[in-house]
């Protein structure tokens, strides 16, 4: 009889117990859901500089014309949505040269010093990358040198031409990109005089390069 109060006294108990757990359970306030993690977005705007390094070719200036380029360029983007916009300006050393054997101990030599452009750029951004194709205005150093047994004579002129390319820019870090790019220079009329010769003509050459630019 003691054993039968008792199971009937602890079956009592289990719906007190189960209503406390339900009126504890709902004093409990529950946690909001995390929010959604949303990536930064990276945007191109801004200003920038730094430096490249490629090569250089042509078979109009002279023939087999070939050396290394190095320089440094400045720039401003502007993003609009996906479209990217901006300005930039380069100036670069170069060792583009050949040379020809003209007989009895005379040679002349063709080298392109130097050259610098100013270039809109029109891109479409893929988040951190971006391909563009850039044109605009050229400026060209040429250079000849006649050797010979008597000694030696040079000049240059610089002349106005244009700049054709494209190129692809990724964004590896926010305030760093590296970048490769194509150009087609065409350097407009010239006239070289030396040794009372004058040269008069134009020429086109390519060049291609990678870079590195730091964003303000």
């Amino acid at each position: 009889m003691k054993r039968l109060h008792a199971l009937l006294l602890g079956c009592a108990f289990v719906p007190a117990i189960a209503m406390s757990s339900t009126a504890l359970a709902a004093d409990i306030p529950l946690k909001a859901p995390a929010p959604a993690y949303a990536p930064a977005y990276f945007s191109w705007t801004g200003f920038y500089a730094g430096i490249n390094g490629g090569y250089g070719w042509s078979s109009s200036f002279a023939d087999n014309a070939k050396g290394a380029i190095y320089g440094g360029q400045v720039g401003y983007n502007l993003q609009l949505s996906s479209f990217v916009v901006g300005l930039e300006g380069d100036f670069q050393g170069s060792s583009i040269k050949a040379s020809q054997d003209l007989g009895g101990g005379v040679t002349v030599e063709g080298k392109i010093p130097a050259f610098a452009t100013v270039r809109g750029r029109v891109g479409f951004a893929f988040d951190r990358m971006m391909l563009y194709g850039t044109g605009g205005w050229a400026y060209t150093d040429s250079k000849l040198k006649i050797s010979g047994p008597g000694g030696s004579a040079e000049a240059s002129n610089w002349s106005s031409g244009y700049a054709l390319g494209g190129g692809l820019e990724w964004a590896v870090w926010d305030r760093w990109s590296v970048k490769g790019e194509y150009l087609y220079v065409h350097s407009g009329d010239t006239t070289v005089t030396i040794a009372g010769a004058t040269a008069t003509g134009s020429y086109n050459y390519n060049t291609v390069r990678a870079g590195l630019n730091y964003r303000f």
